[in-house]
């Protein structure tokens, strides 16, 4: 047994570790998506298990499940091949193992203590470009892994403390940007070094075998914790669906769907009747299915630790052969798409067992937007970015405006970063008005984005969803806006076949991109919104009088008067 002060003594102290990797990446790293965006995480893993242990507050939620998947695939290699050493450094991005998408680039590294394994340390970060046929990755055309990026399994970049730079230079030469490459690959080690440096100091201080319990207790106390939250539902069965646009390959939706069980302090989420395997890349690895459920289960109940003992009570049932459960090599690029809608379900199942613990949909997409081309000097660009939208309302109040996806605790890079980064001026970067559902709570608003090409020639590639299935709302609330996007060749515009997908649209200097995302869904109905309120949203030029009008009725004219 530990007692509770040094327990909290011990989380704390692991818990800042896990920070400190955190920002020396993030103020090291060459890459906005990191830089800025803080698209990367950092924790400790089980050394038998690779089950979570600890995850840094700054670091993306979804990585807290699929990191354990990544972490037990270096623990699998290493029994394999029998040669694990300190100073030992593994280095891949292999979707299918590690879960998320070619683009996250993972370093494991296992720590010692006293010459014994103690734990792993890990590391992941969103890498600009690693090749395949789209500049920065996110191909809504690929059917293959092949066709999306390099693909590196688990190899030591490092080994007993040794670079193995043979390992770094075919890393490098299969990427369009690689001094970014390089900058990210630095800075993710730099992290890691700091965390054995800082667990060197935990244990000299406290003792393995005082760290160790910690551990174990605070697995133990989050599962202790997720059972108590679900025992207070009342028992049931509810099921919801909800639908992608299509695959990027055929304009066809695809259902994903839930039937959510609560039976006393057990929860199973059976996905059951989503739709197969697809041609196009919004599969995910089933590693991944998992990780979107822990997220979804979080926001839920927000008080879980990021623990893998909060997984222990929930039953996960995963079809095989779905788009759930890709197998090597369906294309995995769009995987964010895919975990959005599942969170998504997942919250419209929980919202007829507990209104009161949820939130309508946010808006659903991160609209994967890269622009490339060639600078007058010869110099290759490549501008990747996500774009945030509106969350959904809630028992609490309107939703978010212009929030990021609930997938992550990642920002939006500053229209400053990105103009002074790349050949590109924002014309616009603005609320979107009358996106967001309404309701008693109304959804929070997307934005609108218009960026002008200020070199001679680009290419346009868009990973997005939400065109033709809007963000829904609860409680009786209603949709929000669907996602829009267009292109402009001198003075026509166009939109992409799929809607919310596309490659190779090719612009010249003076033409531009506009987004306009999509809002949040609704909470409650809408006829019983305080007038007041909707005179407000109208004065602050949220809402138009039209819509307003149309959804509210016109008592809220009367608050005006």
């Amino acid at each position: 047994m530990i007692d509770p002060i040094t327990l909290a003594v011990l989380a704390g102290r692991m818990e800042q570790i896990a920070d400190e990797m955190d920002a020396t990446l993030f103020r090291s790293a060459f890459n906005p998506i990191i830089a800025e965006a803080h698209d990367a995480s950092h924790g400790l893993y089980h050394a038998t298990t690779g089950d979570t242990l600890v995850q840094g507050k700054s670091g993306l939620p979804i990585f807290v499940g699929v990191m354990a998947f990544a972490v037990k695939a270096v623990i699998d290699k290493a029994a394999r091949d029998g040669d694990l050493a300190e100073g030992d450094v593994y280095i891949f991005n292999d979707a299918h193992i590690g879960g998320t998408h070619l683009s996250d680039m993972r370093l494991v590294r296992p720590y010692f203590h006293q010459g014994q394994l103690f734990c792993y340390l890990a590391s992941v970060g969103h890498w600009h470009d690693m090749g395949g046929a789209v500049p920065g990755n996110y191909n809504p055309r690929a059917t293959e892994v092949f066709q999306e990026a390099f693909v590196l399994p688990p190899v030591k970049v490092m080994r007993a403390g040794v670079v193995q730079q043979d390992v770094i230079d075919i890393i490098l030469r299969n990427t369009r940007l690689p001094a970014s490459a390089q900058g990210d690959l630095n800075g993710q080690l730099s992290a890691l070094d700091l965390g054995v440096r800082r667990m060197d100091g935990l244990l000299a201080e406290y003792g393995g075998a005082t760290v160790r319990a910690a551990l174990d207790a605070l697995s133990d106390r989050a599962e202790a914790l997720i059972r108590a939250e679900v025992a207070a539902l009342p028992d049931g069965r509810w099921e919801a669906t909800d639908y992608l646009d299509n695959d990027g390959i055929t304009d066809v939706a695809l259902p994903i769907t839930v039937a959510l069980t609560v039976a006393g302090d057990r929860l199973t989420l059976d996905f059951t009747g989503t739709a197969g395997a697809t041609a196009g890349p919004v599969n995910i690895s089933k590693g991944t299915a998992i990780a979107a459920v822990y997220v979804a289960i979080k926001h839920i109940f927000p008080g879980l630790p990021a623990n893998a003992g909060v997984m222990r009570p929930l039953d996960i049932v995963v079809p095989e052969r779905s788009l759930l459960a890709a197998e090597f090599p369906a294309p995995t690029g769009g995987y964010t798409e895919t975990i959005l809608r599942m969170i998504d379900v997942i919250f419209a199942a929980m919202a007829q067992a507990a209104p009161d613990l949820v939130v309508a949909n946010a808006y659903g997409t991160i609209n994967a937007l890269s622009l490339a081309g060639y600078r007058r000097d010869g110099r290759r660009w490549v501008m990747f970015s996500f774009y945030g939208g509106g969350h959904g309302g809630s028992l609490a109040g309107d939703g978010l405006n212009h929030g990021n996806a609930p997938i992550s605790t990642a920002t939006i890079p500053p229209v400053e970063i990105l103009e002074s980064a790349y050949p590109v001026m924002f014309r616009q970067w603005a609320l979107r008005p009358d996106s967001g559902g309404a309701g008693t709570q109304r959804g929070g608003l997307g934005a609108v984005y218009e960026i002008e090409l200020l070199e001679d020639s680009a290419e346009v590639f868009l990973f997005g969803e939400r065109g033709r299935h809007a963000p829904k709302g609860a409680a009786g609330g209603g949709d929000a806006a669907l996602n829009r996007f267009s292109y402009s060749q001198g003075d026509d515009w166009a939109t992409p076949a799929m809607v919310s997908k596309g490659t190779g649209m090719r612009l010249a200097r003076g033409d531009a991109v506009r987004l306009e995302t999509p809002g949040g869904g609704g909470y409650g109905p809408a006829s019983a919104r305080d007038p007041a309120a909707v005179a407000r949203d109208v004065a602050l030029g949220l809402v138009t009088e039209q819509a307003a009008d149309a959804a509210y009725g016109t008592a809220w004219r009367e608050s005006v008067a």
